[in-house]
């Protein structure tokens, strides 16, 4: 898929690219299957630089879901890749067991030509049978599990609540190069089980009890999007492109 780039900001200090992949997964709790939409949601920061030189791929359990490669040529187009998350991920299940924990290795891999720095922002929320956003139910209820924090991967605390996180690669990613896991696990906390509702009808000498999962249906859903800037005055990119003071020092990214 190939597509024109919109050149939104010329700036000295915004000597940078900055281009994101949303991913969205829908897994629902009676269907063991998944869905996932690709979707453009940065600016674009341009000045003085190649868009053929930049590329991002998003990374699952080892195989690559989604990409956004811009081509060699002086157009500006770029290749695009929209592949779909957690399939196959149940095995033999047929639906989500709660409790239990999944496979749900994710990264990122630079698949362009020069190295760059990377941010993920993962959300996760519930929507009811509606579609409509289930605001009863926690996001903690899923229980996607972060790994390498502190170490490779940041959290930006400021930016993050409840519903979504904000984490930063704090190493340079060179070219052709995989970063750590972000994550590794998903499980739906089996707490949402336990929410049932009972009704007693009696008929003459007989009484039945009806239990009700009051949360059956629901849908619960991770989406991860992917920014990245190539590594040329970056944290005056990131700065410009992600509004977000960053120091930038010997390769290593750290939050002020």
């Amino acid at each position: 898929m190939m597509r024109k780039v919109k050149e939104f900001i010329k700036s000295p200090k915004a000597t940078a690219i900055s281009f994101g992949l949303a991913m969205l997964l829908l897994l629902f709790s009676s269907v063991g299957g998944a869905r996932a939409a690709v979707s453009y949601i940065s600016e674009y920061y341009t000045t003085r630089v190649q868009m053929d030189n930049i590329g991002v791929t998003l990374m699952e359990n080892g195989n690559e879901i989604s990409s956004r490669d811009y081509k060699s040529s002086s157009d500006g187009t770029w290749d695009e890749n929209t592949g779909k998350l957690l399939q196959g991920m149940l095995g033999d299940d047929k639906q989500v067991k709660l409790g239990k924990r999944y496979k749900e290795e994710l990264c990122v891999k630079n698949s362009g030509t020069i190295d760059q720095y990377v941010r993920v922002n993962v959300y996760k929320y519930w929507l009811d049978k509606d579609g409509e956003k289930q605001r009863d139910l926690s996001p903690k209820l899923i229980g996607l599990n972060f790994v390498n924090l502190g170490s490779d991967w940041l959290i930006d605390e400021e930016s993050s609540t409840t519903e979504r996180t904000v984490l930063y690669y704090s190493k340079l990613l060179k070219s052709g190069d995989t970063s750590s896991l972000f994550a590794d696990t998903l499980a739906i906390d089996s707490a949402i089980g336990t929410k049932v509702t009972q009704t007693t009808k009696k008929e003459g000498k007989y009484t039945t009890i009806t239990t009700t999962f009051d949360y059956d249906g629901v849908q619960f859903c991770v989406e991860a999007r992917v920014d990245a800037v190539q590594d040329h005055n970056a944290a005056d990119a990131i700065w410009s492109a992600w509004g977000r003071k960053v120091q930038v020092n010997n390769g290593t990214l750290s939050l002020q």
